[in-house]
């Protein structure tokens, strides 16, 4: 393919309800979009980084910038162009993994469109749908909390995942818990919330039978991790820690988790998160799909991933709805705790051009 331009796209989505983490409270999702133009066919990648460096060091305004300025001329500098090519290319580049996600996902998506493959078969997808959990915010209360479970289960999601920090963790675990039975499907968030001084509290987690903690320390403090797996009985799930297939082996290798999330922008892309997967089922360690807020296109993509082999426990690929009251591509609808794994080539999904025009904020086109 011949690369002729890159559209970047921002957007900003109004969230149907606040959401709250250990780093913060988001009401809106400010979305940095892609379009890339080739001689052969047009495709589209998200960026997940959030408007404030917050979750990772990366943010909105940076990553449009360092695409402007280096990582789309340098891709247009390529002598081949195809998504296996999009990270290499990149290498030199320090960093700004999410940035490069979404423009290897456009090129990935404008690839498959013009040989008419979609995603899903082009990871390696065994599944036509994948269940579904939902990530539930910190909240003011816990009777809020409890009610806005039931609602997610009422919809049908098959595992409940809350955030928590320190003074929001035994209390609201334990209601949901006892309202709910030890059947439900139930594990914990921190966001990097805790140090390893904090494990005789963390055990105290141990009795309700949690599917996971999930990334309890800081990110750079994989031995950490590692003597706090020795410490607790609640499996430990690592997410800011996994940046990339090495990382994954490295945790393994230290015992530092026995579950990990994927997230593609955090990684650098669709094509690093499959040898993620592969990593971690050659090592017996089960795997889901994170989410980080997306609108439709990340979703496609996500639930693509979510379909690989691997996947076995339910990520936080929700509908549409659990987010935004109108997505800007036909919405995903929920059907029996799962979400259907889109067919069509490439990502599968494509923006309406009203929805799109409704949120846009700005536009910018980078002839190459």
């Amino acid at each position: 393919m011949k690369l002729t331009g890159v559209e970047l796209r921002r957007i900003t989505m109004p969230l149907v309800a606040p959401f709250r983490t250990s780093f913060g409270t988001a009401t809106d999702r400010d979305v940095l979009l892609l379009r890339a133009v080739t001689d052969d066919a047009e495709g589209w990648g998200e960026c997940v980084a959030m408007a404030d460096p917050l979750y990772s060091s990366e943010y909105v305004d940076a990553a449009a910038d360092v695409l402007r300025r280096f990582l789309i001329p340098a891709l247009a500098a390529a002598e081949r162009l195809d998504a296996n090519a999009v990270a290499p290319t990149l290498a030199r580049f320090h960093g700004h993994r999410m940035a490069k996600a979404a423009l290897e996902l456009a090129v990935l998506d404008a690839e498959l469109r013009a040989a008419g493959r979609p995603l899903a078969r082009e990871l390696g997808a065994v599944h036509d749908r994948v269940p579904c959990g939902v990530s539930v915010g910190i909240m003011a209360s816990v009777p809020e909390l409890l009610d806005a479970v039931a609602g997610y289960l009422d919809q049908g999601y098959l595992r409940i995942k809350l955030k928590i920090e320190p003074g929001w963790d035994l209390e609201p675990v334990r209601a949901v818990r006892e309202r709910f039975g030890d059947d439900l499907l139930l594990q914990v968030d921190a966001n990097t919330a805790y140090t390893v001084a904090d494990a005789r509290h963390l055990a105290r987690l141990d009795p309700f039978d949690l599917l996971l903690i999930e990334q309890p320390l800081d990110e750079e403090d994989v031995l950490g991790h590692a003597r706090l797996a020795g410490l607790i009985s609640t499996p430990v799930c690592l997410d800011e820690s996994i940046t990339s297939a090495r990382a994954a082996a490295d945790a393994i290798t230290l015992g530092a988790c026995s579950i990990v999330n994927v997230k593609p922008g955090r990684v650098g892309g669709y094509l690093e998160a499959r040898r993620i997967h592969d990593v971690c089922q050659a090592h017996g360690i089960p795997v889901w799909c994170g989410g980080m807020l997306e609108t439709g296109i990340g979703r496609a993509a996500n639930v693509a991933l979510a379909a690989l082999p691997g996947f076995t426990l339910p990520g936080d690929t929700s509908a549409s709805d659990r987010y935004f009251r109108t997505d800007i591509t036909e919405p995903f609808v929920l059907d029996d705790g799962h979400l259907a794994v889109p067919t069509a080539p490439g990502i599968g999904v494509d923006p309406l051009p009203e929805e799109l025009a409704a949120v846009t904020v700005s536009t910018e086109w980078i002839t190459v």
